[in-house]
């Protein structure tokens, strides 16, 4: 006869949760990651109705209906719209669930370094309605630091860094937890910005996101380009006409435009750096820095801050998996989970979510 805890197991999972301002990846114990779909919801602005989520509300966006307006919930890795990401990851929780089971037994969630009470109140409370048992929260770069192959019982320090959308986070882990962190809110989205920016004002055209996603990681490069003359046709709708248009851009208008974001990471590396106490330093000399993060992806971005800070720079197999992988590392050990997330509930029962609609 089967124990009562054996048919939890059946029925329930283990879920690690990487809630993210681009893309929400959820991983589960004994199966890996079985959702990465972009961080959206299709909101009918008529009737005020969540209309289409992720991957769904992605396809729609640019190119919406008359009614509908795509949106993110979360600005800068944290809760911007309270009711829609609740609703956004109850959606993604119950796609990620096996068997049909309607509860999940716990999950562990990242966050970024200097979330507020009130933030990861919002988003534990999110997870909860999700149907979601009991929620761990745990810092980024040390879930980073533990998918990307650091061991917990490793006592030489680790430097990781890791470039989200919308925020960037430093981390030094030593002994399984994070001896300094710091956290910045801008990553690879800046880069989208500067290049949407650069093409409205100096070149007189206005692009889609779709677009702009498209020449960042199909087109542009954080090193300089050997053929500076490479171009490529950007469409998308003229400022002054308003008509649809093109532009010809080439490989060395676009370089420096990617490169003053990715020196804005790599200065932040290289101060942070500097704060590091004689031991910490020596060990990061030797080890170097892991990156990880989505941004990670972006050609060259190794090369340029190997370059710029002197260190050894690795990154793993999956970068962007990285957060979540670690995350989900953690039901393998009860004990440590229990110590390395942070869940101040006294604190955090009496901080006021103030995103209710």
């Amino acid at each position: 006869m089967l124990k009562i805890s054996s048919l939890k197991k059946l029925v329930t999972d283990s879920m690690a949760i990487d809630l993210g301002t681009a893309s929400t990846i959820i991983a589960v114990k004994g199966r890996g990651v079985v959702l990465d779909e972009p961080s959206l919801v299709a909101v009918n602005e008529m009737t005020d109705e969540i209309v289409a989520f992720g991957l769904e509300a992605a396809e729609m966006s640019g190119r919406e209906g008359r009614d509908v307006t795509v949106k993110a919930p979360l600005i800068g890795g944290v809760v911007a719209d309270f009711e829609r990401t609740k609703k956004m990851l109850a959606h993604f929780v119950k796609k990620a669930k096996t068997g049909g089971s309607n509860i999940s037994l716990q999950a562990v969630m990242s966050m970024v370094s200097d979330v507020t009470h009130v933030e990861q109140r919002a988003l534990i409370n999110a997870a909860e309605e999700a149907h979601i048992g009991k929620v761990f929260m745990m810092e980024e770069g040390l879930a980073a630091a533990f998918g990307a192959g650091v061991l917990p019982t490793d006592k030489r320090a680790t430097a990781i860094v890791d470039i989200g959308a919308a925020t960037t986070n430093f981390a030094i882990i030593a002994k399984g937890t994070v001896v300094h962190s710091t956290s910045v809110r801008y990553g690879s989205y800046s880069i989208n910005e500067a290049i949407a920016t650069h093409l409205r004002r100096h070149r007189g055209l206005q692009v889609g996101d779709e677009t702009v996603e498209h020449l960042k990681t199909t087109f542009a490069s954080t090193f300089l380009p050997e053929d500076l003359e490479r171009s490529v046709e950007v469409r998308g709708r003229d400022v002054q006409t308003g008509s649809p248009g093109a532009v010809t851009i080439d490989a060395g208008e676009l370089y420096p435009i990617v490169e003053a974001i990715v020196r804005r990471i790599a200065v932040r590396v290289k101060d942070t750096l500097t704060e590091l106490r004689p031991e910490v330093a020596a060990d990061i000399y030797d080890r170097g820095v892991i990156l990880t993060g989505g941004g990670a992806l972006l050609e060259g971005i190794d090369q340029y801050l190997r370059a710029f800070i002197n260190l050894p720079v690795t990154m793993p197999d999956e970068p962007r998996y990285a957060t979540v992988n670690g995350l989900v590392k953690m039901f393998d050990d009860e004990k440590l989970l229990e110590r390395v997330t942070r869940n101040e509930l006294g604190v955090l029962q009496n901080a006021e979510i103030p995103f209710e609609v």
